[in-house]
């Protein structure tokens, strides 16, 4: 007898969960309590907890360097004050046809809006700091009815993963916890068990524990269309709930998770991040300030030597007080058995701040915060090349949140937005859609996306940068050899095109050949008309003066029609 879908996703759940927690959970915990203390649940119990959980960090150094690089890669990557990302098509010859432009760039300025409206911006710098501590991060982006799409993040600990056979993460298993009251407002009565509906009358606020999984549907009917028969399924039960029974079952066309992974090994499913690399340096933090403490608290308060005398007297080191000894005992004095040389306070500070320099430098503080750390006003230039040259050492981190994070987020909220304008635009559903109906010529095609952001402008400066200095050697060498024909090999139109391409000049502010074709012929056709009339205008110069011309004396004029 075959298993139901109650019995395989509880097994599966198992199976993930005991390989995340034997391979992956204790350096967590680690992570957890040295920089991030408050990121992590890694007990379903944890939920709404408001105990101190940084008792371990003395010196937050590796802390504020994590919350450096996440403020980073949101204002770097994804910054809602400036467009981070563009669509274009597989063919660029379609990209230079006006409607087809203008439909792009439409469709960008909506899905900047929804996003912008939704809590998307909120939620990425959870997701980057706790991607650089701990190596991996998720979020779901579901639909909504008042924002069109809500994301929601994950912490770590609460959630297990698991790659295709691309290695792509396709799909999510997490636990969480919930009241009988949300649980009745989200699922229904019917739907919850036995002992979860007692908990409705007897104490509606108490806590159960909920299972969910995402994951490729394996059971779907080809042929229907219905939401148990999408692409992706989800699926809510109740933990410890009524036998083979389920609180939800629907799903998706698009797998609505990102589960971005700073750095993967292999066919590891969670990745590492440099949380990871100092890790080391962070415990030793904490260990060298504690014996900075004991050093300068022995300095203040030394450990006393005293007489037998004194032994049941009153004897204090406190400012202005005073200790009597027995001045019959030979030798008798209160004084430090042990004074602490002071000199090894700076050796000591020294020491931290090298530690201090490791985290730093593992987070990417020298890049993000590198204008504010030099020593001096530097040119543009300068801090331009400094920039590429760190941006060097990012670069890979950059592409793998492209293909983990920033892909399917952006192509889960243009899929939801058709989702909502498709009916409008056939006219079965009142209302605006959220997108303007495509051109004829897009379809079937797969929208390609290129991303504009701060970071990935840094990067392909370089692109652009060699463009500037190839268009100014030609035009050097042609003003040295003083013949214009050397700038013949320079293809300018192209070279224009290639340069507003790496400096991400919006396309409308471009106009497309077959616009620049026509001003070129008007332009064509207005010189020819501007030489006409001059010559018409020398022509009838000539008629006037040779009307004017005296005839009838002895001249070149009479002397040439005479000879004719």
């Amino acid at each position: 007898m075959a298993d139901s879908l109650r019995s395989q996703l509880d097994k599966r759940l198992v199976r993930l969960k005991s390989e995340r927690d034997s391979n992956w959970l204790p350096e967590w915990r680690e992570l957890s309590d040295f920089i991030m203390p408050r990121a992590g649940r890694f007990n379903t119990s944890d939920v709404n907890q408001g105990k101190r959980r940084d008792k371990k960090i003395i010196n937050p150094r590796a802390s504020f360097a994590a919350r450096t690089l996440a403020a980073g890669m949101h204002s770097g990557m994804t910054s809602p004050a400036s467009p981070w990302f563009k669509l274009g098509t597989p063919d660029p010859g379609l990209m230079q046809y006006g409607p087809v432009k203008e439909w792009l760039y439409a469709v960008e300025k909506a899905m900047r809006e929804v996003m912008a409206r939704s809590n998307l911006y909120n939620v990425l710098p959870t997701v980057y700091g706790e991607e650089g501590v701990f190596g991996t991060a998720a979020m779901a982006a579901l639909p909504d009815e008042r924002d069109t799409v809500r994301f929601y993040p994950f912490t770590v600990g609460s959630y297990m993963i698991a790659n295709s056979d691309r290695g792509q993460v396709d799909t999510l298993y997490r636990e969480f916890r919930t009241t009988a009251r949300q649980m009745e407002q989200q699922f229904g009565k019917a739907a919850m068990s036995t002992t979860a509906q007692g908990l409705l009358n007897s104490n509606s606020e108490a806590w159960i524990d909920i299972c969910h999984a995402t994951e490729p549907n394996d059971q779907r009917e080809s042929g229907r269309k219905d939401n148990q028969n999408m692409s992706y399924r989800s699926v809510y039960w109740e933990k410890g709930g009524d036998s083979d029974k389920i609180l939800r079952q629907s799903g998706f066309q698009e797998f609505p998770v990102m589960a971005p992974r700073w750095d993967v090994l292999g066919e590891d499913v969670y990745g590492t991040g440099p949380g990871s690399m100092c890790i080391g340096s962070s415990k030793a933090l904490q260990l060298m300030e504690r014996r900075k403490a004991e050093m300068i608290e022995k300095g203040v308060r030394p450990p006393m030597g005293a007489p037998t005398s004194l032994q049941n007297q009153r004897a204090s080191i406190l400012p202005g007080s005073i200790t009597y000894l027995n001045d019959m005992q030979v030798g008798a004095k209160f004084a430090p058995l042990y004074e602490v040389n002071p000199g090894w306070i700076n050796q000591l500070r020294g020491e931290i701040a090298a530690e201090e320099q490791i985290a730093d430098s593992a987070f990417f503080v020298d890049l993000f915060l590198m204008i504010s750390q030099m020593d001096s006003v530097r040119t543009a230039y300068e801090i331009a090349t400094r920039k590429e040259e760190k941006m060097l050492m990012l670069g890979p981190v950059l592409e793998r949140q492209n293909d983990d994070l920033l892909d399917p987020c952006v192509d889960q909220v243009f899929h939801l937005m058709v989702e909502q304008s498709l009916p409008r635009w056939m006219g079965l559903l009142p209302g605006n859609p959220l997108l303007p109906p495509p051109p004829k010529e897009l379809g079937g095609l797969d929208l390609r996306i290129e991303y504009t952001s701060i970071l990935a402008q840094a990067q392909r400066a370089i692109e652009g940068s060699s463009i500037e200095r190839a268009i100014g050697f030609a035009g050097t060498v042609a003003n040295i050899k003083q013949d214009p024909s050397s700038l013949d090999l320079l293809d300018t139109d192209n070279a224009l095109r290639e340069y507003f391409k790496a400096v991400s000049v919006p396309p409308t502010l471009v106009r497309s050949d077959d616009a620049v074709n026509a001003i070129r012929q008007q332009r064509e056709q207005a010189n020819q008309q501007a030489q006409i009339e001059q010559q018409m205008g020398t022509a009838i110069q000539g008629a006037q003066l040779l009307s004017q011309t005296d005839t009838g004396s002895n001249n070149a004029l009479t002397q040439l029609a005479g000879a004719m």
